[in-house]
């Protein structure tokens, strides 16, 4: 990372809210400064502006940022995080870019990195159980009512719970597939003036693309451009 970069990151940093400041310190994302800084304004725009629904995450890696997003589960709000705790599944659209393909076999051979030298979490045994346990250290218990886990593939989980609407998303999962999936079915149960932040819009291209279809196909949402994209819903 370039000096200016750095200096960047720890400006930021130093402004962040505490449970923010907490999971960076803790090795629990691997989300920058500047991501969280977004994350952290729009949950209070929903917050200030009492939109009404859930806080969901896909892609919830070691649960760094959805212990900031559980931190918004109260006064009747509830948490859903949707990950397969596990070993990532690989890309398999003709729309992911090389980049995507490099990610994932870098992953799949064992030579990814884990958070400043940590080991990659998608190689640790029992990630589920770490991730409930950060989730309580940082004040955050999964008690399966106001937080919630839910293991497995976003297709085979998504379906079996009961949800009402959606006042905002953390949309975390890299590939064309998955962001094109959590964004389908997110899009009609987001309340109005609810948010979706995709992470990976400017990281590879399968999210990208995701995003400018869905985007094309459904002119009530306005595109908020910046380090993670933001899709806020203006009209049914």
């Amino acid at each position: 990372m370039q000096l200016a970069a750095k200096v960047k990151n720890w400006l930021i940093r130093r402004k962040l809210g505490d449970a923010s400041r907490a999971v960076l310190a803790d090795h629990l994302t691997y989300l920058s400064p500047e991501k969280l800084q977004r994350i952290e304004a729009a949950l209070a725009r929903i917050d200030r502006d009492r939109i009404a629904g859930d806080i969901l995450e896909f892609g919830v890696a070691l649960g760094g940022s959805g212990i900031l997003l559980a931190g918004h589960a109260r006064n009747g709000r509830n948490f859903h995080g949707f990950d397969v705790f596990d070993m990532i599944p690989p890309p398999t659209s003709d729309k992911d870019d090389d980049k995507s393909r490099e990610r994932y076999e870098a992953i799949k051979s064992g030579r990814s990195q884990g958070i400043h030298g940590d080991e990659y979490y998608g190689y640790r045994d029992n990630l589920f159980e770490t991730v409930k346990d950060s989730f309580a250290r940082h004040g955050r218990p999964v008690d399966g009512v106001s937080v919630q886990l839910h293991k497995g593939l976003f297709e085979e989980t998504w379906p079996k719970i009961e949800i009402g609407p959606v006042a905002f998303a953390h949309v975390d999962c890299d590939w064309y597939e998955p962001v094109r999936y959590c964004l389908h079915v997110v899009a009609d149960r987001l309340s109005i003036g609810g948010a979706m932040v995709i992470d990976d819009y400017h990281d590879y291209g399968g999210a990208h693309a995701a995003v400018d279809e869905f985007l094309l196909a459904r002119p009530g949402f306005a595109f908020d451009d910046g380090a993670n994209a933001i899709l806020r819903r203006l009209a049914a």
